[in-house]
């Protein structure tokens, strides 16, 4: 067994840094130590709530991290001990008193046991990326799944719908493409990102109405593509407004808990095309971020907002279960002490 340590939350919702084992590697396996990990907070607290299906505690969330390749099986020929890799994986891990802990992937992790072949994503790091700003390269990448999937082109007028890290994700793969982007979202911290990222136009909900100020970029016509990335219900009615007839609406959000439901008539009446991408668009979308992020093509370091060190990542999880963490955009846990 490899001894590591973890985040681990219990069936209270207490977090906490544990030892834990992890599978012995076999042939066919690398043993990754791990560098950063990225928090991706939608979803995690989704798990860690239950409400993506029901929570099976304890559980070790995250689903995004870099590394070092400590040791690889004879029968790996993709990678080598000492190669800097990006991953989703983590076989599995238990509990010091042989408690199996669900792994969704597990990647708040000293270490990882990943299999090349099985595994759902691990490859080399592109030379003169920031380790810590690629442990998040999740995010980008299913923003950018969704504006390949969309299509969108030069001279687009787009809007975006909630600038969370899949929301910011988006708007810099549609500045990248040419398109004049309009990001709405209610947090000032978030719109002052979108900024940096290129967005043209910044609009809080709460101070201008999100209809008119489309309507005054597009001279009332409407965004030729809108993302809805908020994953709120309720939204989805203002969004569709936000089109133009024969558009494109792209459900960029995870919509949790009851059925989905909308006024049929707006986009019925608009003729538009809808687009679900429910991924991070797997490696190729993967690669691409993290060369742009390599290039200086995507500052995604400005989504960074929050650091913490393994031993105090806990805190970070205690402040957002109790919804006291507006503050923070994107967070890294570094493991290196670990």
């Amino acid at each position: 067994m490899v001894e590591a340590t973890a985040l681990v939350t219990q069936g209270d919702r207490s977090v906490s840094l544990d030892s834990v084992s992890l599978p012995e590697p076999t042939d066919d396996d690398v043993l990754v130590r791990t560098r950063y990990s990225g928090v991706s907070i939608g979803t995690e607290l989704d798990i860690i709530r239950g409400s993506q299906g029901g929570a099976r505690y304890p559980v070790c969330t995250g689903y995004q991290a870099t590394g070092i390749v400590e040791s690889t099986g004879a029968n790996v020929e993709s990678l080598e001990a000492g190669d800097r890799v990006y991953f989703r994986d983590n076989r599995s891990m238990e509990s010091d008193d042989g408690e199996t802990i669900t792994t969704g992937a597990g990647s708040h992790c000293s270490q990882s046991v990943v299999n090349p072949e099985e595994s759902i994503g691990i490859a080399r790091l592109p030379d003169g990326v920031d380790e810590a700003v690629a442990s998040t390269f999740v995010l980008p990448a299913v923003g950018l799944n969704g504006v390949d999937r969309a299509n969108v082109r030069m001279g687009d007028t787009v809007a975006v719908q909630g600038v969370g890290l899949v929301g910011l994700g988006v708007v810099a793969a549609c500045v990248h493409r040419g398109a004049e982007v309009v990001a709405v979202d209610p947090q000032e911290n978030r719109l002052e990102v979108a900024g940096q990222l290129g967005a043209d136009h910044l609009v809080d909900p709460d101070e201008r109405d999100p209809i008119a100020a489309v309507d005054d970029v597009t001279e009332g016509e409407g965004a030729d593509v809108v993302f809805e990335a908020t994953g709120i219900h309720a939204l989805l009615d203002t969004a569709f407004q936000l089109c133009k007839p024969y558009g494109t609406f792209v459900f960029q959000g995870v919509y949790q808990g009851e059925p989905v439901s909308f006024d049929y008539r707006v986009p019925h009446n608009k003729h538009l095309d809808a687009v679900f991408p429910c991924d991070d668009g797997l490696e190729p979308c993967r690669r691409a971020v993290l060369k742009n992020m390599a290039s200086g093509a995507l500052p995604w370091e400005h989504t960074i907002t929050h650091r913490y060190d393994a031993a105090d990542a806990p805190d970070l999880y205690t402040d957002l279960l109790a919804d006291e963490a507006d503050d923070v955009i994107g967070a890294v846990i570094d493991w290196r002490g670990q």
